[in-house]
């Protein structure tokens, strides 16, 4: 990747968008662990536990209205979509659609980043990788039903809501790094309130302690941190591409929890998603590698 000097390198772009697809890839598993946990109250929680990490520079824990309206809503709005969509809507259906949002950022980017036009090469890629999406999340099978229109609606808002606020933060790329950690305390405190107006009591027990750690400090956490440096530093037709790695990676950590199977529809469908990351993103690694093999002087790029 474009490098800056050595008295000042930061981790390169790619690298912390796979941070942020790894950790997400644990989502699942670990939240089969506190599956008998109300949704708000998981992600309230899991959300306060994330933003311990800034709590060191809680003084820098101001933002403009504007900017910590972005952050709600992309850390709180979304969430409280995909829960709902969850809930009116058959689970299959509402993650495929919910899995719109790495197509979308690869789609949205030039309406937010002007000089970042699309390719016939990476619109293909972003197809292919939602068709091995949609294929490894319904097991290709899908029905789509009037009744739970409201759901299906709610799993696309959710899609919008995260591939906007992305490219939103994306588009910051010159600015002071947001208080990720002060949006998801304020989002997991919003969580709360909407777990204690709309969901019934629940407890925690002493066998959720380390589970809500992991989940809160990983993919509810750390990841958002990630995420938010990789497309402020980065291209986010790329890392849109590579978003379609996280229900891979997802589905085989179940397996090897146990789970779940990997079956031939699971394995086609992986070579779906991998092809398309590979046709959007291996000219362009090609080219860095050429060029990071070429001496320079100073900064290269973002």
């Amino acid at each position: 990747m474009p490098h800056a000097p050595t008295s000042g390198r930061r981790p390169a772009p790619m690298l912390l968008a796979l941070l942020a697809i790894l950790l997400w890839s644990t989502l699942a598993a670990l939240t089969t662990r506190l599956d008998g946990l109300p949704p708000f109250l998981l992600a309230g929680t899991s959300l306060l536990i994330g933003s311990l990490a800034g709590v060191p520079r809680w003084r820098r824990w101001r933002a403009p209205l504007p900017m910590l309206a972005l952050g709600v809503y992309g850390l709180f709005a979304y969430h409280a979509a995909l829960f709902m969509a969850l809930r009116l809507a058959p689970p299959i259906e509402a993650n495929l659609l919910n899995y719109l949002w790495p197509l979308l950022i690869v789609v949205l980017t030039p309406a937010f980043l002007r000089e970042r036009r699309l390719t016939a090469r990476q619109i293909a890629a972003a197809l292919l990788g939602f068709a091995g999406a949609a294929l490894l999340v319904t097991g290709g099978r899908v029905a789509f039903d009037r009744a739970h229109a409201a759901g299906y609606a709610l799993a696309i808002a959710a899609a919008v809501i995260w591939s906007t606020y992305s490219l939103a933060s994306a588009r910051r790329r010159d600015a002071q790094a947001p208080p990720v950690s002060f949006f998801s305390a304020v989002s997991g405190l919003l969580a709360l309130l909407c777990h204690a107006l709309f969901e019934p009591r629940a407890v925690f027990v002493a066998a959720d302690v380390p589970w809500l750690l992991l989940l809160g400090l990983g993919p509810m956490g750390a990841a958002f941190l990630a995420w938010d440096a990789a497309l402020r530093r980065g291209d986010p037709r790329t890392i849109g591409l590579l978003s379609y790695l996280t229900p891979v990676l997802s589905t085989l950590l179940l397996a090897l929890a146990g789970g779940g199977r990997l079956s031939g529809v699971s394995l086609a469908a992986m070579v779906l998603v991998v092809g398309g990351a590979l046709l959007g993103t291996w000219p362009a690694g090609v080219r860095t590698a050429r060029a990071s093999a070429t001496p320079s002087r100073g900064s290269i790029g973002p």
